[in-house]
Parts: C-alpha cells; sequence; structure tokens
C-alpha cells in the first residue's frame, strides 16, 4: 500500500476546521500530520475540542511535516505560507487565489523548485468549462457576485470610499471593473473571481460586478462565458458558513481537491 499523502492546513477558521474535521473522520491515502494558525494555542484549543489531535508548528515549518500544504487563511498571509511550501517542492492548495494573482512569480520558482499550486473551484461553479474553452479562444468572460450586506463588511475598497452597509434595504452595485481590481478591493470575499481569472483570460480581461443585496440570504455567483467553441451560463447560490463571507461549499472543494489528489477514479478535467 502507498503511504498516505501528509496534509497540513495553514489557517483553522471556518474552512480550515471543516477540512480538520473531515481528514480526522478519514480519507484513504490522506493523513493531517500538521497545523500552522495566527493563534497557535488557541487554534490547538479548537482542534482539541473536535478531538483532533495534530501537531502545530509555524507556517514556515509545515513542509518538513508535509506533503501537501492547504492554505486557508487571510490573504495577508498568503506569502509567509506559499513561499516555503513552493521553495521546498510541496503541493500547494491556495483557497487565496486573489492574493496569487499579486504574486505570479510564485508559479516561475515553483517551476524551478517542482512545487505545484492547485487552486481549487470554491465556491463557483463550471472551472472545468472554463479551462477547456480556454484552449481554444475564448471572447469574453464576466463575473456577477450578489451578497447579503454581512458578507462585504470590512472589505477595504468600501472602508476606503466610506461605504457603509448598514440598514441597506435595497441592492447596491458596488463595484464594476476587472477581477484584479475586484480582489484588492474585495481580498475576502471575491477569491472566486480570481480563480475564475486563472481558468479563463486572465484577471484584467475577466468582467466582475459586486453587489450587496439585502433580500438574499446565500452568496450568489452568476457567470457568462462567450468562447468559439460553446457560449454558457452558471450560476450558483451558496449557503454561507459561519463566516459570512464564505460559503461552505468553499471547504468541500477543498476536500474534493485533496481526495482526487489520492483517488483511484477522478471525474472532471
Amino acid at each position: 500500500m502507498k503511504p498516505n499523502l501528509r496534509v497540513g492546513l495553514a489557517g483553522l477558521g471556518a474552512i480550515g476546521m471543516a477540512i480538520a474535521r473531515r481528514l480526522e473522520a478519514g480519507i484513504p491515502g490522506l493523513a493531517l500530520t500538521a497545523a500552522a494558525a495566527r493563534d497557535n494555542s488557541a487554534a490547538a484549543a479548537r482542534l482539541a475540542a473536535n478531538a483532533i489531535a495534530t501537531r502545530m508548528v509555524a507556517a514556515a515549518a509545515l513542509p518538513e511535516h508535509c506533503d501537501v500544504i492547504v492554505e486557508c487563511a487571510p490573504a495577508a498571509a498568503f506569502c509567509s505560507i506559499a513561499a516555503p511550501a513552493i521553495e521546498a517542492g510541496r503541493m500547494l492548495v491556495a483557497l487565496s487565489a486573489g492574493a496569487l494573482l499579486d504574486h505570479m512569480e510564485l508559479l516561475d520558482r515553483a517551476a524551478q523548485t517542482g512545487a505545484r499550486i492547485l487552486v481549487p473551484t470554491g465556491a463557483l461553479i463550471g472551472l472545468d468549462a472554463v479551462r477547456a474553452a480556454a484552449e481554444g479562444t475564448i471572447g469574453s468572460v464576466k463575473l456577477v457576485s450578489r451578497k447579503p450586506p454581512s458578507g462585504l463588511v470590512g472589505a477595504p475598497y468600501l472602508q476606503a470610499r466610506g461605504i457603509t452597509l448598514a440598514g441597506l434595504a435595497e441592492p447596491m452595485k458596488l463595484f464594476e471593473g476587472s477581477a484584479r481590481e475586484g480582489v484588492r478591493g474585495f481580498p475576502a470575499n471575491v477569491n472566486v473571481s480570481a480563480a475564475l481569472a486563472l481558468a479563463g483570460i486572465g484577471p484584467d480581461r475577466t468582467s466582475l460586478e459586486i453587489w450587496a443585496d439585502p433580500g438574499i440570504s446565500r452568496n450568489i455567483h452568476h457567470i457568462e462565458v462567450d468562447a468559439d467553441c460553446a457560449r454558457f451560463s452558471m450560476t450558483i447560490e451558496n449557503v454561507p458558513s459561519e463566516n459570512p463571507r464564505t460559503g461552505k461549499i468553499t471547504a468541500l472543494s477543498a476536500i474534493a481537491c485533496l481526495r482526487g489528489l489520492v483517488s483511484t477514479l477522478r471525474v472532471g478535467s
């Protein structure tokens, strides 16, 4: 039998804890061997409360204990997690796809060290179709993201412009522009647009609208793609996790990505 693929978690918030619980429950071929968090003591207490036993280390030390590092931390911590993993030639599962857009030099370094960077589908839908279309010619890609106001509070774009969402009574378009601009203004809210851009025509040609909508309770993402092989549109309505900025399906997407690394059968391109 092949040895288990050793998994490390960088970040133990809503996403990281969901992944940790699933790994502890057992996925053949995978084993949780280490974790890191902004506050390791508090994170260790959360793990213990869920009967999960694993070593807590600094983020930079994860590659010493793990074959795969799952980055599920705030975007500001991305480089401190990604750079050591790539230097060590490990696999990095990056959920902060928006942060990756500003550090594309890591791809060149990964090519030198033998590391791999995997961006899960996350809270989106149909990235397989977008990737397939990108093998031909894509004319345009547009993403419209709608979230309850609570899922957008604290975004730097809003703070810089003094925009408040308190008491919002009707849908309000907050942003329209490129995916690159959007992820910089909303780093915790629209990693979906970065993943879409990386799968398709890049962050500068991918169009993005962001709406705050007090009339919805789910995070809704609608994609429209026009390519030479097909024209298609897709919509997903995600149930928020305990962190309103993130849908429950995001953690499940990361788990599916990990399972795909060791499964005998893998469905989808």
